[in-house]
């Protein structure tokens, strides 16, 4: 099984980005971008699965991970900085085409990267990797939708105290999976370790209020898809509460080369079914002889 590396690369005015990286670098680049409240540690399983195939290259984004920003940066923490410090990352190690799998907070960091860049993307793999209102979970965001709203003190606590709790930071992993025994323990723990240190929770929550800014785009990745005919894999947890199955039937209307997979699992997806969204990602880049 091919070895995983770790590595960091300084970026943007000082950040020292955390990456995991493997196969040659001779094969074509797949990016892989996590979501919240994790970091490339979620792709620690499928790395090597991926690395005879593709140089992988799994980035921890600003305010996740052991990725480092300065304090005397003062670096904003919204999606489109966290879109133009990957490009940077990108820049520093001299990609310039490449697939991406997009998860949750990736999904908006790549496609915003996408309008700059939109011939730079080969193929876009999408695991629960929304870009559709409807994708989104009526429950799950109507918190952060008042939020968005009001900008209040009292309703960014409200999310506070709800969504930055070990809790909530397990219940991303364990609800809707058939096999919630099967996760490991150590993902929502690390996960809840690092959200938990000093001063992040309010990145966090400064990422909350800027997620409206990607609904705001929603049209302009459509638009993106339309044009630039990327094609797309959805292989989606069909039993993910935050991001919905109509976000991924979604694609449909506005990508012409576009395969969706459902995957009996929760947000998640990736901890119990790797070896299969392996498998789908080989066979749909093969098929496509993108590089």
């Amino acid at each position: 099984m091919a070895e995983t590396s770790l590595a960091r690369v300084t970026v943007d005015d000082g950040i020292s980005i955390f990456y995991r990286t493997a196969g040659s670098p001779k094969l074509p680049v797949l990016l892989l971008l996590h979501g919240f409240p994790s970091s490339s540690h979620q792709f620690r399983n499928l790395i090597p699965l991926l690395a005879p195939h593709y140089h992988i290259l799994a980035p921890d984004l600003p305010g996740f991970g052991f990725t480092v920003v300065p304090p005397d940066r003062h670096y904003a923490y919204t999606f489109a900085n966290l879109s133009k410090t990957t490009r940077a990352f990108l820049d520093a190690l001299d990609v310039s085409r490449f697939a991406v799998y997009i998860f949750d907070y990736g999904a908006p960091t790549a496609l915003r990267l996408a309008l700059d860049r939109p011939d730079a993307i080969a193929a876009i793999v999408t695991q629960n990797g929304n870009a559709y209102e409807e994708g989104l979970g009526a429950d799950f965001w109507a918190p952060l939708q008042k939020y968005w709203a009001s900008d209040s003190a009292s309703d960014r606590n409200v999310l506070r105290e709800a969504a930055l709790t070990f809790s909530s930071t397990k219940w991303q992993y364990v609800t809707g999976s058939p096999h919630p025994d099967a996760i490991p323990p150590e993902t929502y723990h690390l996960d809840f370790a690092l959200l938990a240190r000093p001063g992040n929770p309010d990145i966090q929550l400064d990422l909350f209020r800027d997620y409206k800014a990607n609904v705001a785009l929603y049209p302009r990745f459509h638009e993106y898809f339309r044009r630039s005919k990327v094609p797309v894999l959805a292989v989606w947890g069909k039993n993910d509460p935050i991001f919905v199955p109509a976000g991924a039937e979604a694609y449909r209307r506005d990508v012409s080369d576009l395969e969706i997979h459902y995957l009996d699992a929760s947000h998640f997806a990736i901890e119990t079914n790797e070896a299969r969204i392996a498998d789908l990602i080989v066979e749909f880049l093969r098929k496509r002889n993108l590089f």
